[in-house]
């Protein structure tokens, strides 16, 4: 019960996406499904963790671990 209203948003937005004319970067999708990603990651972010979750990273780090 109460599923009505999401699938009929859901459905006007699956509308919208097929039908609607969007002006697409082609090239733009194709460099990244290449992998030409001109942005350079930080040298010093080993693991790939935000700055926000380094803190809990390093505080889990030897959670579940067999000592």
């Amino acid at each position: 019960m109460g599923r009505g209203r999401a699938k009929a948003k859901q459905t006007k937005v699956a509308r919208d996406l097929k039908y609607r004319s969007v002006n697409m970067d082609l090239e733009s999708l194709e460099r990244e499904l290449r992998g030409d990603n001109h942005q350079q990651e930080d040298p010093h972010d080993e693991d790939g963790l935000s700055d926000e979750y380094a803190d809990l990273a390093e505080k889990y780090a030897h959670y579940g671990e067999d000592d």
